[in-house]
């Protein structure tokens, strides 16, 4: 598949804080990871792409053995695997794998983030701790120009962009497939492209590959 025809511009630098200690219990958290894996990143991960992207691809947090470890996100886990593979099928990265910041994978058109940028205990953050990291996917969502699409993986992906945005949630049920509009952008729910949905084949690589011809075609039409 051919590579997207937009361009985009670098755009201002993310408000983002490497050593961020807003929540506590994710601070804490990261402070025994560190301890137990020195080589790991461990630390706040922040969006990977340009500012400005048309697509802007929202997940849940980072992963212990992946972005948390890497410093990039869907970097070196199981999740990755398919992210990075549709992405470069439909021309959004120049690689068909994320092995880690290093690799010289680059995207095009397209910004990845997520609703916490530290990894959570037990990969649950708390309801506070979403709506404290808020402010970082609010600036995503702020630079993604009119016309441009959100893919939500996953539920709480889904509901922090809504809070990003200050959208109620009772107007936008989550529902795999599911097409959003959201002021000038369109919001696209998918399952998350975790080990437990593909293995268990809650979500299967056609079904991530028909979410994203949905995705080609907002885009098609907002040119």
């Amino acid at each position: 598949m051919s590579r997207p025809s937009r361009r985009t511009e670098p755009g201002p630098a993310e408000p983002f804080d490497p050593d961020c200690r807003r929540c506590p219990r994710l601070a804490a958290h990261l402070a025994g990871v560190r301890a137990d894996y020195p080589d790991y990143h461990a630390r706040p991960v922040p969006s990977f792409g340009p500012v400005r992207a048309h697509l802007l691809v929202v997940g849940l947090a980072p992963g212990m053995h992946g972005a948390n470890a890497s410093g990039r996100p869907f970097t070196g886990d199981y999740a990755g695997i398919l992210l990075y593979r549709t992405l470069h099928a439909f021309g959004y990265a120049s690689a068909p794998e994320s092995r880690g910041r290093d690799d010289g994978l680059r995207l095009h058109d397209c910004r990845i983030s997520n609703a916490v940028r530290c990894l959570p205990p037990h990969n649950k953050p708390a309801t506070a701790e979403i709506r404290s990291c808020n402010a970082y996917l609010r600036h995503d969502l702020a630079h993604t120009p009119a016309g441009g699409v959100v893919l939500a993986l996953g539920r709480i992906a889904h509901v922090a962009v809504l809070q990003a945005l200050d959208e109620p949630a009772s107007r936008h049920a989550f529902g795999h497939g599911a097409v959003h509009r959201l002021g000038a952008r369109h919001l696209v729910d998918s399952y998350h492209c975790s080990r437990y949905n593909t293995q268990t084949r809650r979500l299967t690589g056609d079904m991530f590959t028909a979410v994203f011809r949905q995705i080609r075609e907002l885009l098609r039409r907002s040119r």
